[in-house]
């Protein structure tokens, strides 16, 4: 099991003010957190900083703590349901991951018992280190009486800007390779190394996601993660990016082809690519989503999109979203957008962008959408029907929902966020979007950073994609059978005095003595 935690920025910057108040003196302090499980990672969202009281701690250099400062953090963790978070910060001047000394070990080791007992949680340790650099640990339960530390692979502010903090031994920095020496020399080592380190998952490899995977790939982003139950088909050939029409005849998955171009095209030292032939909405391919630090949105129905926009929000796992429009009469085209955003606390989320309906999601629930005689009904110009795309179009999409990644971790200029971004083919101007979420919007507010304990869960089963699953194994064992070399007559000879003998043998064995 992997482990990491996050915070939105308006909760780093709460801590920031308390942790890092003094000049020379360090500071503590306890908050809540939830749980968030991916398929191999477990995540503690961290919120609701319990600041101490008057004499509940001491300032000397280093900071104590009053046990009643602790029984009182833990009774409320008890009361919410939430898990125990010890946060103290290092000296101004300290920078990147801090190691632990021996205060800080006894400490954390004498809090951990009552915290698991207590919430049923693991401790969750943080430092905070002068540059706001954040170094995280959880302590869980190794034997009788022994509680073993677990540093998390990274820690993430997610907010205007996505930072992030990687343990340097579980996510080492990427070494020079002089394949990306034209790259870095575009926005430095620095951001070359923030964006290596980044665990990114793309759900849905059709049109623009597998140009967006390809892109990450020759960027030099190490990790990836590829979501898609889909089958490649010959449709698909005039717009998915290293399909070819051998694969369509093999009935290949789009993420096997995905992950095999990937392999051979990345730039990392030692690229890894993991594929799922999964839906989003169903809990395998949700669970994968949740091992990763961003998500690409690469999906055209508005179940899956709610699910990512429930995962951006409850899980605090960023959103890069876009969508292709076309509206096309009498075989002509008569206009066409494309747009791209990210999904974030302090963002407008997809639901307030109108990037999907929640009314439409209900429908593709009870397999409306998947009845061709639901579709017939629906007008010719309904956003439900239209499925037009060509390459020219995913490629501009691809660009602009990677240009909002860069945005959101390089920062040009010390812009991270433009606000969403709308082409118009018709008039060539890009329309931005600024506004925050609608008042009461229910991911913005109720949902943000609840993790596991959400009210509700959007998953679900996923017929059809079980189907397309089953259909591709079928597809599979009757290619095998047909590719398999016809036996010779020597063989045949040989199986059928093997059976004849088989038939014979009980009566040529001797009857056992009374």
């Amino acid at each position: 099991m992997n482990y990491a935690a996050a915070l939105t920025l308006e909760t780093h910057a709460a801590l920031v003010a308390h942790l890092l108040q003094h000049h020379r003196d360090e500071d503590v302090c306890f908050a809540l957190y939830r749980p968030s499980r991916g398929q191999t990672r477990f995540t503690g969202l961290i919120a609701d900083p319990i600041l101490p009281r008057d004499g509940e701690r001491r300032v000397h250099g280093n900071a104590s703590v009053s046990a009643g400062y602790f029984e009182r953090a833990l009774r409320v963790a008890v009361a919410e349901g939430a898990g125990l978070a010890f946060l103290h910060s290092h000296a101004r001047r300290s920078r990147g991951w801090q190691e632990m000394s021996c205060d800080d070990l006894d400490t954390e080791q004498l809090y951990a018992p009552r915290a698991l007992a207590m919430t049923d949680l693991p401790l969750l340790g943080l430092t905070l280190a002068g540059n706001e650099f954040w170094s995280a640990r959880v302590w869980d339960r190794s034997g009788r009486s022994e509680y073993a530390r677990h540093d998390c692979e990274s820690v993430r502010v997610v907010g205007e800007r996505l930072a992030l903090s990687f343990q340097p031994r579980l996510r080492p920095a990427p070494g020079f390779r002089v394949e990306l020496s034209r790259t870095v020399s575009a926005w430095g080592e620095q951001a070359q190394t923030d964006l290596a380190r980044l665990h990114i998952g793309i759900v849905g490899l059709g049109n623009v996601g597998a140009l967006v995977a390809e892109a990450l790939a020759r960027s030099g982003v190490a990790w990836l993660t590829l979501i898609d139950f889909d089958t490649v088909k010959l449709v698909n050939l005039d717009r998915l990016l290293n399909a070819t029409l051998r694969d369509a005849e093999l009935g290949r998955s789009k993420v096997e082809v995905a992950q095999t171009a990937l392999l051979a095209h990345a730039t990392a030292a030692d690229p890894r690519i993991d594929a799922y032939e999964w839906s989003i909405v169903e809990e395998e391919g949700f669970r994968a989503a949740l091992d990763c630090d961003v998500l690409f949105s690469c999906v055209d129905r508005p179940w899956a999109r709610a699910v990512l926009n429930f995962a951006a929000y409850a899980h605090l796992v960023p959103v890069v979203d876009g969508g292709i429009r076309v509206r096309a009469r009498g075989g002509r085209m008569r206009s066409a957008d494309w747009r791209a955003h990210v999904a974030m606390p302090g963002r407008r989320c997809l639901e307030c962008l109108e990037q999907f309906n929640p009314a439409f999601v209900t429908l593709e629930r009870q397999g409306d959408l998947d009845d061709p005689s639901y579709l017939d009904s629906l007008p010719q110009d309904h956003p439900l029907r239209s499925n037009e795309n060509v390459f020219a179009f995913g490629m501009a999409a691809a660009s602009l929902e990677l240009m909002q990644l860069l945005q959101m971790v390089v920062a040009p200029g010390g812009v991270a966020d433009v606000g969403s971004q709308h082409y118009n083919l018709k008039t060539g101007l890009i329309d931005l979007e600024t506004r925050g979420c609608e008042p009461g919007c229910t991911y913005s507010e109720r949902l943000l950073g609840v993790g596991e304990d959400a009210f509700f869960s959007p998953l679900g089963e996923h017929p059809v994609a079980q189907a397309e699953r089953e259909a591709r194994r079928r597809a599979q064992r009757e290619l095998q059978r047909s590719e398999a070399p016809a036996p010779s007559v020597r063989g045949r000879l040989q199986r059928l005095k093997t059976s004849a003998l088989e038939r014979i043998r009980p009566r040529l064995r001797p009857e056992r003595p009374s």
